[in-house]
C-alpha cells in the first residue's frame, strides 16, 4: 500500500491533468488497480519461481522426489493478486479523489 501511496502522491500533476481533460474516477481507479495488480502477480510469480527451484534443488542433490501441484502454483499467485486488490483500493481511490485544480498546482 506505501508503494502505491507514494506512487499516487508523485504523480499528482498527472492525475490532475487526467482529470481536467475528462478522465472519470473509475478510469483512475480502474488505472492503479490495474497496476497494483500488476506489481503483486509480478511479486507473485517471483516466489513461485523461487518456490518451484526449492523441491528442483532438493531432488537434484539428495534424490528424494518431490512433488509440485499446479494448486501450489496457482493459489499464491491468486492471493498475491487478491491481496494487491485489497491494498490498492486505498490508493486507487484517493487518486480518483484528487481535486483536478488544487492537482495541477501541485509541483
Amino acid at each position: 500500500m506505501n508503494i502505491m501511496l507514494a506512487s499516487v502522491t508523485e504523480r499528482t500533476r498527472e492525475i490532475g491533468i487526467r482529470r481536467a481533460i475528462g478522465a472519470k474516477r473509475k478510469q483512475i481507479i480502474l488505472q492503479f488497480l490495474i497496476e497494483t495488480v500488476v506489481l503483486s502477480t509480478t511479486g507473485g510469480l517471483t516466489g513461485v519461481s523461487l518456490g518451484l527451484l526449492v523441491p528442483l534443488m532438493i531432488t537434484w542433490f539428495s534424490g528424494m522426489p518431490t512433488v509440485v501441484t499446479v494448486e501450489g502454483v496457482l493459489l499464491p499467485l491468486l492471493i498475491s493478486a487478491g491481496i494487491g486488490i485489497i491494498f490498492g483500493l486505498y490508493p486507487a481511490r484517493h487518486a480518483a479523489n484528487v481535486d483536478p485544480i488544487v492537482a495541477l498546482r501541485h509541483e
